[in-house]
């Protein structure tokens, strides 16, 4: 009895030891495998940012550079809110991320301010020097393209007098985009009013107007079909510098084009994982812009739109 106990000890010992090295192995190639993050935050249920994504993710594999460098991409998807971007920066930041990757100036500038450390890597936002983002600390491609141009092409097609210009007073690059328009107003002729919309029901306060200009506001695009069913139902057409609400009803998008900024964002990763500074990496412009003309919305509204904006178009929606 007691040989057979001894034998029981032992046999126990043994499986203890090898349960043991089993959990160790598997544990080594967790961390291995999960080396380095890479920390992606985007305004969830925005079409623009899903396609950045994409090219993002695309390019990530198109390079090998998620095998190769032993990269696990993290994503965080909060809603367009202050406290939302925060704790989403917050979670990337106790998962010791490489590298923060972000879409749009609200999540990059939330960024900044709760990292010194992590480097920044950003596309779709609008203007980085309007809204003082740092080189040293952050590097991406800029997705601002002329707001004069595209006045001039909603002005040739509804000849408004009085512009809406939906904005978001909680996100610095929508109000430097409100006071670049208001400086075109004596060049184009008419007058903007502000519409403050940083919720879904804001919508309603849009009203006495001729036309209805978005901006890059991730609020507003947060909750674009219902600005564009209260312009479609106003007969007001509509602007905007980003895409992915052409197919909702914006009658006129001007964008930089998604999968640049998307592949040129995962090539400025793979230089800041192989050593780069963010200082040594200038900020880029697009060179990619595209135009799309809703003409169904356009006829849903009674708009005329100019054979010549048809024909430059990118993409005509019918």
């Amino acid at each position: 009895m007691k040989i057979r106990s001894i034998k029981y000890k032992i046999s126990g010992l043994v499986l203890t030891c090898l349960l043991g090295i089993c959990f160790s192995l598997i544990h080594a190639n967790v961390s291995v495998a999960a080396e380095k993050v890479i920390g992606v935050v985007m305004t969830g249920k925005i079409p623009y940012y899903e396609a950045i994504h994409k090219a993002f993710v695309d390019e990530m594999n198109k390079s090998g550079l998620l095998t190769s460098e032993n990269l696990q991409v993290v994503v965080q998807k909060p809603a367009p809110e202050a406290m939302s971007w925060t704790n989403a920066i917050r979670k990337l930041v106790a998962y010791d991320a490489s590298v923060i990757v972000t879409y749009g100036a609200p999540v990059t500038l939330t960024a900044l301010n709760e990292t010194k450390k992590i480097p920044i890597v950003f596309a779709g936002v609008y203007d980085p020097d309007s809204v003082k983002i740092p080189n040293n600390k952050a590097t991406g491609i800029s997705s601002k393209v002329p707001i004069s141009t595209v006045l001039k092409n909603l002005k040739s097609m509804s000849g408004f007098s009085k512009l809406g210009v939906v904005y978001n007073d909680a996100e610095k690059d929508t109000i430097a985009q409100a006071d670049e328009i208001k400086k075109l107003q004596e060049k184009f002729g008419f007058e903007s009013v502000l519409f403050n919309i940083k919720r879904t029901g804001d919508e309603s306060k849009i009203k006495d107007v001729d036309a209805v200009y978005m901006t890059t506001s991730c609020a507003a695009m947060y909750c674009v079909n219902n600005i564009v069913g209260v312009a479609r139902r106003a007969k007001m057409p509509t602007a905007t510098t980003i895409g992915g609400g052409e197919d909702i009803g914006v009658l006129l998008t001007i964008a930089a084009d998604p999968d640049e900024q998307g592949s040129k964002a995962a090539q400025i990763v793979g230089k800041v994982i192989k050593g780069s500074s963010t200082a040594s990496i200038p900020f880029e412009s697009p060179k990619k812009v595209y135009m799309v003309v809703n003409l169904k919305e356009a006829k849903a509204i009674d708009v005329k739109v100019p054979f010549s904006i048809l024909t430059s178009a990118t993409k005509v929606i019918k």
